[in-house]
């Protein structure tokens, strides 16, 4: 008997005549998450054969597990198509999962039409043996404790008992390009990887107040974006650093109190929006969700769109926070996002922000300083890192400010 990984596809297997495509970068992303020449990977239309060959075969597993476009694996067993090698598998498979009084049932799925015996009566052999060598089992169909799936295909009879979740979805770079627009709280790399997920690769683009704000706040975004990049393409992603300090004080400045966050999203998507065109890049991702606090209410998500030509997806619109933060925990992002270094979003949250602002206002107040100009000066002056899950940049030891720090 070998022993190797089963995986089946997510939604992709939905994608009609487009199929062929997904399966490949599905595939594709799969071995570069794996990163392992002894691993040996089998496609098929509707299956991935993953043969560990000496590798750790659940590390591959937990490996996998990250790549978007993957439904579900099982552990599974192949052995020959002889009828007594199958029932001497079905029994060493259970054997191990055998605690007590149990109920069993056997799925016998024969994808290969020639095999000379069918289905029923693979199924009726294999659970008669089962019977006859465990008296713990007995047979119940309707609900059973274990479930013994046996599959046969041309090159074997595959043998399993269990489906493990994966991530679903499609695979990642198959759905364009995005532009992520990363904070250092909680909800936008929750964001970026459920568009991730969706087969969208991402660019993250972090607004920086150094020395308004701590350089830690800054070092939040670095650590959230190498998170962030063991589920973007090619497991690598580029951090943007723009920086904002002096469109921070020129809003502190000259606009009132109420609008300050207000006016301070809509000059950072105008930013995110003249970066995306440059690359031609069809959107932006955010992580607000609607109601949560005052910058987003419909009136506020309504001013800030405003302020730019680009569509704004909102993947947690209507999440509830304690599900994003099961996510968060989940993807490793929330230990990181609830450090305590607030960034220029929350540092000078006003203490009445206008919760139903309207676009008059924002741009009558927006007419009081150069925005404009200190937009396109900011857009001049980023600082782009690349990062991959291992990378080694830590801005806290190098200076008070990003500039210090990069230069």
């Amino acid at each position: 008997m070998e022993r190797l990984l089963l995986v089946r596809y997510g939604d992709l297997m939905l994608k009609g005549q487009n199929k062929k495509r997904f399966i490949k970068q599905a595939v594709n992303n799969a071995k570069a998450m794996v990163s392992d020449d002894r691993v040996r990977f089998e496609p098929a239309h509707d299956r991935l054969y993953v043969y560990p060959e000496g590798a750790d075969i659940e590390r591959v597993a937990n490996l996998l597990a990250r790549v978007s476009g993957l439904g579900s694996y099982s552990y599974v067993v192949r052995t020959s198509r002889q009828l007594e090698d199958i029932i001497n598998a079905a029994k060493t498979l259970l054997r191990s999962h055998i605690h007590g009084a149990m109920t069993f049932a056997v799925s016998t799925k024969r994808a290969d039409k020639l095999f000379p015996i069918r289905s029923i009566d693979i199924t009726k052999k294999v659970a008669t043996a089962l019977l006859k060598t465990y008296d713990e089992l007995t047979v119940d169909l309707g609900d059973p404790d274990i479930t013994l799936y046996i599959e046969v295909r041309r090159h074997g009879v595959y043998l399993y008992h269990e489906k493990i979740p994966m991530m679903g979805g499609f695979p990642v770079g198959i759905g364009g390009k995005g532009v992520l627009l990363l904070s250092g709280g909680i909800d936008s790399p929750v964001a970026g990887f459920l568009t991730m997920k969706q087969g969208v690769e991402l660019e993250a683009m972090h607004f920086e107040s150094t020395p308004l704000t701590t350089i830690e706040s800054a070092q939040k975004a670095i650590d959230l974006t190498k998170t962030l990049a063991t589920y973007n393409l090619g497991m690598r992603m580029t951090l943007h650093l723009v920086p904002f300090y002096a469109l921070h004080r020129a809003l502190m400045d000259h606009v009132p109190e109420p609008y300050h966050i207000t006016i301070m999203r809509r000059l950072m998507v105008r930013v995110a929006d003249r970066y995306a065109e440059t690359q031609h890049i069809p959107v932006l991702i955010s992580g607000e969700s609607i109601g949560q606090v005052a910058s987003q209410t419909l009136e506020s998500l309504h001013v800030t769109d405003n302020a730019c030509t680009r569509p704004v997806i909102r993947p947690l619109a209507t999440t509830d926070k304690n599900a994003i933060v099961d996510i968060a925990r989940d993807i490793n992002t929330f230990s990181i996002s609830t450090r305590p270094f607030d960034d220029c979003c929350s540092v000078y949250t006003p203490s009445r922000p206008a919760t139903k602002p309207r676009v008059y206002y924002a741009e009558r107040y927006e007419r009081l300083f150069a925005v404009d100009a200190l937009v396109n000066e900011a857009l001049t002056t980023i600082r782009r890192v690349t990062l991959t899950p291992t990378s080694e940049l830590n801005l806290v030891a190098q200076g008070l400010t990003v500039g210090e720090a990069l230069d």
